[in-house]
């Protein structure tokens, strides 16, 4: 891909949320930043999450992976949505009863100041280093991909992109979060589908033979019953039903998005679609793995060594030009949907849990978010 054809997809992107930004955090307060006033559509929060939820990480991983456990990781998404109905069904309505900003406030409420200022740093602490991970394997990605090509320093690139985060999220916050992540998941959602499409075509197949084929494939193994095996049904189901509890329900930066919604209702209503949603898309994920292999085999092309490497070097050096742009934009969406939100729920837990924000005016409240939210962006 041409440098100067990268840059200004980049800047359009970047541009498009800005845009989106200035939309909808017009006269916002403090309330609209944490809260989204409780107005968010249940559907937009629904898909957008899908976004936030598949980091850049699993947008070049999961692919990458199917070659060595096929598609086993389907076993660990059915965990995955028994979870988010067990956040609905118990979790959702206390955190609505309770009228709550940051969820950690109810450990106050329920065993002391001194395990929710607890349970709130530990927050703040895994999902800062988590998110910098993200961030950094994706944005390594995009720097070697494209951005060496203009002697960019890698410091610089993030520097820039956080600060770009910065500028879209700093007024309206989990308001515009909500729309720029269902924005994002578009575009990641998008990529795929366009990948298998092209795939398809290159290998001269239509639909049907396109599922025949990846159904046929030895890596579309879904259910593995060794007990000895790490991909167990069993030890992958259950893995992952506690884990969505804990990292979903008990998550600040994904529960932030669901108490938008306008009641109790609708946020059931988001994390039952989503959790279909998320299934859908995981699984088109997983079948574009599969085609990688095969189309890898049919030309012959080597299998790179670290398998994340998969994805990137196929759409960037063998699919064409619209597949890279295609790539380009999904690897973009996955790394800075995750990255958005995460920002906007650092500032909210840190501001409510350590700051009580809420006991200050509007003009003191809305000092305390900006300087909060500059701090974790340097973070």
């Amino acid at each position: 891909m041409n440098p100067y054809l990268v840059l200004s997809i980049v800047l359009v992107y970047f541009l498009v949320l800005i845009g989106v930004s200035w939309f909808t955090s017009r006269k916002a307060d403090t309330q609209t930043f944490f809260t989204g006033n409780h107005k968010s559509p249940w559907y937009l929060v629904a898909f957008g999450m899908v976004g936030a939820t598949l980091s850049g990480v699993t947008f070049i991983s999961v692919p990458g992976e199917v070659g060595n456990s096929a598609f086993s990781y389907l076993q660990f998404i059915m965990g995955n949505i028994v979870g988010f109905w067990i956040v609905a069904a118990v979790l959702l309505p206390m955190y609505y009863r309770l009228n709550l900003i940051s969820i950690y406030t109810f450990l106050e409420q329920r065993f002391g100041q001194n395990s929710h200022k607890t349970g709130s740093f530990f927050f703040l602490i895994s999902k800062l280093i988590g998110a910098a991970f993200r961030l950094f394997l994706v944005a390594g990605v995009l720097q070697l991909a494209f951005f060496d090509a203009f002697n960019i320093p890698f410091e610089l690139t993030v520097t820039v992109t956080i600060g770009l985060i910065w500028v879209y999220t700093f007024k309206g916050g989990i308001k515009t979060i909500v729309w720029t992540d269902t924005l994002q998941t578009l575009f990641l959602v998008s990529a795929v589908i366009f990948t298998i499409v092209s795939i398809s075509k290159s290998l001269g197949w239509n639909s049907e033979t396109l599922i025949n084929e990846i159904a046929a494939d030895s890596n579309s193994q879904i259910f593995f019953w060794d007990w000895r095996s790490g991909n167990n049904f069993f030890k992958q189901f259950f893995a992952g039903m506690f884990i969505t509890i804990v990292i979903v329900g008990m998550d600040q930066d994904m529960m932030q998005k669901n108490l938008t919604c306008k009641n109790i209702k609708e946020a059931q209503k988001n994390m039952v679609v989503f959790s279909f949603t998320f299934l859908i898309a995981v699984f088109l994920f997983l079948s574009l793995g599969a085609l990688l292999y095969i189309y890898s085999k049919n030309l012959g092309i080597e299998i790179p060594e670290r398998t994340d490497d998969l994805y990137p070097l196929l759409a960037l050096h063998y699919f064409g030009l619209p597949v890279a742009i295609a790539f380009l934009l999904g690897i973009i969406a996955a790394a800075y949907s995750s990255a958005d939100s995460a920002l906007t729920a650092l500032t909210t837990s840190f501001s409510v849990d350590f700051l009580k924000i809420e006991k200050f005016d509007e003009r003191k409240k809305q000092k305390i978010k900006r300087w909060s939210h500059i701090m974790f962006s340097v973070l």
